[in-house]
């Protein structure tokens, strides 16, 4: 992934402006223009750690922190990638940089992606996406990110042919991806440079995600605990019940998993169907499981509800027979477990699947329902 010309590094994260306040005690500060672009020795989602000595070649360097859930740093990614389409075969290098330690990410603050902030998942968004250069990580420890300071994803830092800081802040003024912006400010500054001519703006706040710095972990670990602690009941589901909630509640998305104590994949897959809920349950999403245990292994299947903290809408089946609730969930499904189903508000089936399901298959698809921009809400 090298590159020739400027490069553009950039590191992201959840809605905030610049504030010093919270990284005081860290001692962060943000770069000033003028300053030297700091050392890093970063590994990117290629398989090469990558070093300021790889793009000693560009004649500017555009340094971007981003990360994956955010839903401003995913609203900028064609922007960016138009930067780069146009910038790059004029010897203008680009790298990004996720910042964000995955640990003190909650599931909570992924409801407009399919993705966490884990390196991993770094690898899948940049193939996803076509990204076409460098992105490193540097949620192990962001010491690199503490020494250039961003506050918010995305965060644009551009350097000229001396590696001297001339330009820092947004990339623009317009944060929806179907709207114009009308100050182009990372734009402009690379042009000048370009042109040998002073940026005009060298300087803007920048709206995003904050970063999650390491030591941040808090509010993660309270939110855990939250659900540990959350009630987990369990109720009969007879026809008319089970009738109920496939015609869907007018507002919500709906996922249904089928599912039994007995059946082993069943079993396996249940902690990210769970984890799936709690990203998207902040956004008009429910989960709503059904259990075809037999009604007398009713305190086994709620035991194992307890110990998956699945405080959602939990049914076990009391009908006559299982062939009862095939039919009436899906006369499709030729009734092997697991099934998971989502649905529509009005009871429409979006999607199927019978047996284990790959969850980033079935998050894209809620995502595509619920969009990754706050636009789309």
């Amino acid at each position: 992934m090298k590159t020739c010309g400027f490069l553009l590094l950039i590191l992201t994260c959840c809605p905030v402006l610049i504030s010093a306040q919270d990284n005081e005690s860290h001692k962060i500060n943000i770069l000033e223009i003028g300053a030297e672009m700091p050392w890093f020795e970063l590994p990117g989602v290629d398989g090469h750690i990558y070093t300021p000595s790889d793009f000693s070649d560009d004649k500017l360097l555009v340094v971007i922190f981003t990360c994956n859930h955010c839903p401003t740093a995913q609203a900028y990614e064609q922007r960016i990638l138009e930067l780069y389409n146009d910038f790059n075969s004029k010897g203008v290098g680009f790298t990004a940089i996720s910042p964000n330690s995955n640990e003190a990410l909650s599931l909570a603050e992924c409801g407009y992606s399919d993705l966490d902030d884990s390196f991993e998942a770094m690898k899948i968004r940049a193939k996803d996406i076509g990204l076409p250069f460098p992105y490193l990580y540097d949620g192990e420890t962001s010491q690199t990110s503490m020494k250039f300071g961003p506050v918010a994803t995305p965060h644009v830092f551009i350097f000229d042919a001396e590696r001297q800081l001339r330009y820092k802040g947004r990339i623009d003024d317009m944060e929806s991806p179907y709207e114009q912006p009308t100050s182009k400010d990372a734009r402009n500054a690379i042009t000048a440079l370009l042109n040998g001519e002073v940026v005009p703006l060298k300087t803007t706040k920048t709206f995003g995600c904050s970063v999650k710095w390491p030591w941040k972990d808090e509010w993660t670990k309270k939110l855990i605990r939250r659900w540990e602690n959350e009630e987990v009941t369990l109720k009969g589901a007879d026809t008319l019940i089970l009738d109920s909630i496939i015609r869907g509640n007018g507002e919500d998305l709906t996922l249904i998993n089928v599912w039994a104590t007995f059946c082993g994949p069943c079993v396996m897959e249940f902690p990210d169907l769970v984890d799936t809920y709690r990203m998207y349950s902040g956004r008009g999403f429910e989960f709503v499981t059904l259990s075809m245990d037999r009604p007398g292994n009713s305190e086994r299947v709620l035991e194992f509800l307890s110990d998956q903290n699945a405080a959602v809408e939990n049914y076990i089946w009391e009908g006559k027979n299982s062939y009862e609730a095939i039919d009436i969930v899906d006369p499709d499904w030729q009734g092997s477990l697991p099934f998971t189903m989502l649905l529509g508000s009005d009871g429409e089936i979006i999607f199927r699947h019978a047996g284990p399901v790959d969850v980033l298959e079935l998050r894209r698809v809620i995502i595509r329902e619920l969009g990754r921009y706050f636009a789309d809400d």
